[in-house]
């Protein structure tokens, strides 16, 4: 089977940047799996796939546009310091996570104070074209009810309780 709308894909994938460096991966961990076609996906990722069946390996290279947007400037919030996840102790150039209306972001801190931060809201891989190593391990049909739920469910995908 090939990743179409309403198929189930689960994949490998190493993210590099502009110079090859690996920034983040998921291999030797379980592989993510998403409803294609259902915007669940980056863009880009998603067009790449598209088509695709278990086994096959391949890289995309994506402009900014079909992964984390581009860099929008002067895009800063002071926040409470209590609101930033991910550490004890704050410095200026970390990643932290933020609660917000749309669920979690990633920011980066650009000045930490005793009680407030600024944080810089573009993710932090916003503006940036990132090369992603891509194996899809498995393709299936979606179930009614990840159709209905709008998403994958089982290892990799989302869990109910």
């Amino acid at each position: 089977m090939k990743a179409q709308d309403n198929s189930v894909v689960l994949f490998n994938y190493t993210l590099r940047d502009e110079q090859g460096e690996v920034l983040e991966t998921n291999q030797g961990s379980d592989p993510i799996a998403y409803l294609h076609g259902n915007d669940n996906m980056m863009p880009g990722v998603e067009e790449a796939i598209s088509g695709r069946a278990a086994g096959e390996r391949f890289s995309a290279t994506l402009p900014a546009t079909k992964t984390y947007g581009e860099r929008i400037e002067d895009c800063e919030k002071r926040v409470s310091m209590k609101h930033l996840q991910g550490a004890k102790t704050w410095k200026a150039g970390m990643t932290a996570l933020v609660n917000t209306d749309q669920g979690q972001r990633q920011v980066t801190v650009l000045k930490v104070g005793k009680f407030m931060a600024t944080v810089d809201i573009n993710h932090p891989l916003s503006g940036r074209e990132l090369t992603f190593d891509i194996e899809i391990v498995e393709v299936r049909a979606a179930t009614d009810e990840e159709i209905a739920h709008g998403h994958a469910h089982g290892v990799g995908g989302h869990q109910h309780s």
